[in-house]
């Protein structure tokens, strides 16, 4: 009788060869766009007409063999970011069909299509390792990791004497807007929540701290009441959820599943309960397949139609780009997508700021490409670590750049930290886990 270990072994092979990955890529095309329908029946954004459900069939299913680069491609850090913008790309695709509003749609899905494509370029394929000029020891290495700890609790110490509310996720609108923190500690607190205690929790685990791990999701959490955040609630249970997925299966897989699964339950949800958003099942699909997946699809729908008949911002919206050239916006562009639309403070992706309101429809191709070559400095940055502990200490970034343009994932959130970190980590300390 094959034991527990060789049975999941087994399994998780099984679910990596190329055949499983093509099917459960196509499946999860497939239900992004199902999704998409039901989200209709509660979102204004989307006038689902079933007489263009052949057009929107047509493009889904051409741009779903997009997907099949991840069937090849081996599992880095720009394959776990790459295939979360595959999925906002395609939804978007599939919202460009039905949009109500008025913008070149057919020059804007294939001007999606194609900086999807640079994008990726770089991301899957570029991962020679950098050379390590500055390697910590072991000793330093775990001195870093205490360092992050206490960093970490001293940061939430002095941010709670700012804000620290114990509310219900429904409540967290009435008072989110009225905090304020100094720009030193909302730097701190991004990147804290965002990077160092997520690569803490990564270290802790795989290195078998298993305490200190629980420590690091104890701290963690502190921060929802602190930035009154959907993001920071469920930050830690998105942690356990990778560390899981990533036991049971190899990390290609992972990454499928990671968001494959959660919107296929909350599709299952709806369908089987005919619930609606107030509901439990539909408090679920409200925060995963509306507001963690297709606000960010919608968001490059949005920026479409107002950047096609307002000024290009030339990344005036970048605070060290604002003072050197004349911006037609003196708000950040969230808050003016704020004013001029009615769904609330909406940032977007580097495929929408970055790139459609800075250089245009035409241009954001371009800018997409950039983009993917600044972001795979990841994969060269974590070249010979373990794949688990790059998929779960990288585990909230995929959702922080989904929803904020490329420079405030860098700075304001921690990912070129993340890098740093990745750059200067002793490979050796992880060779038993290898």
């Amino acid at each position: 009788m094959s034991a527990p270990s060789d049975l999941i072994s087994d399994f998780r092979s099984r679910l990596d060869s190329k055949a499983a990955l093509t099917a459960l890529v196509l499946l999860h095309s497939a239900v992004i766009c199902l999704s998409l329908i039901k989200v209709a029946t509660f979102q204004s954004y989307i006038e689902f007409d079933p007489t263009r459900l052949w057009i929107a069939a047509i493009v889904a299913i051409g741009f779903s063999v997009v997907s099949l680069l991840f069937v090849f491609a081996r599992f880095s850090f720009g394959y776990f970011v790459g295939y979360y913008f595959y999925t906002m790309i395609l939804g978007f695709l599939w919202i460009d069909v039905f949009s109500e509003y008025s913008y070149p749609r057919l020059h804007a899905g294939l001007s999606a299509a194609l900086a999807l494509l640079l994008f990726l370029l770089p991301m899957l394929f570029i991962k020679a390792p950098m050379r390590q000029l500055v390697v910590l020891s072991n000793a330093r290495f775990e001195h870093l990791l205490t360092l992050i700890l206490a960093i970490s609790v001293v940061t939430i110490a002095v941010a709670s004497t700012y804000n620290f509310r114990l509310v219900s996720m429904a409540r967290i609108y009435d008072y989110r807007d009225t905090i304020e923190f100094p720009a030193a500690l909302r730097y701190l607190t991004g990147w804290v929540s965002s990077t160092l205690l997520p690569f803490a929790f990564a270290c802790f685990w795989l290195l078998g701290h298993r305490w200190r791990a629980g420590l690091v999701l104890v701290l963690l959490l502190f921060f929802y009441p602190i930035t009154l955040t959907k993001f920071a609630f469920f930050t830690p249970v998105w942690l356990i959820v990778l560390t899981v997925l990533s036991r049971l299966l190899k990390e290609r897989a992972s990454v499928i599943a990671s968001i494959f699964g959660p919107m296929l339950i909350g599709l299952l949800a709806i369908w089987l309960t005919d619930a609606n958003l107030n509901s439990l099942p539909g408090k679920y699909f409200d925060i995963v397949n509306i507001r963690m997946i297709a606000t960010a699809s919608s968001a490059l729908d949005i920026y479409n139609h107002f950047f096609a008949s307002h000024p290009l911002t030339w990344f005036c919206q970048i605070s060290v780009v604002k003072p050197l050239v004349h911006c037609p916006y003196q708000q950040q562009l969230s808050v003016v997508m704020q004013e001029t639309y009615g769904f609330g403070n909406l940032n977007a992706s580097l495929f929408a700021t970055e790139g459609i309101a800075s250089v245009g429809l035409y241009l954001a191709p371009l800018s997409a490409l950039v983009s993917g070559f600044v972001l795979a400095l990841g994969n060269r940055a974590s070249a010979g670590l373990p794949p688990r502990f790059v998929l779960i200490s990288a585990g909230t970034l995929p959702h922080v750049l989904l929803n904020v343009p490329l420079t405030v994932a860098l700075v304001t959130h921690g990912t070129a930290l993340l890098f740093l970190l990745w750059y200067v980590i002793p490979r050796s300390v992880f060779a038993q886990e290898r």
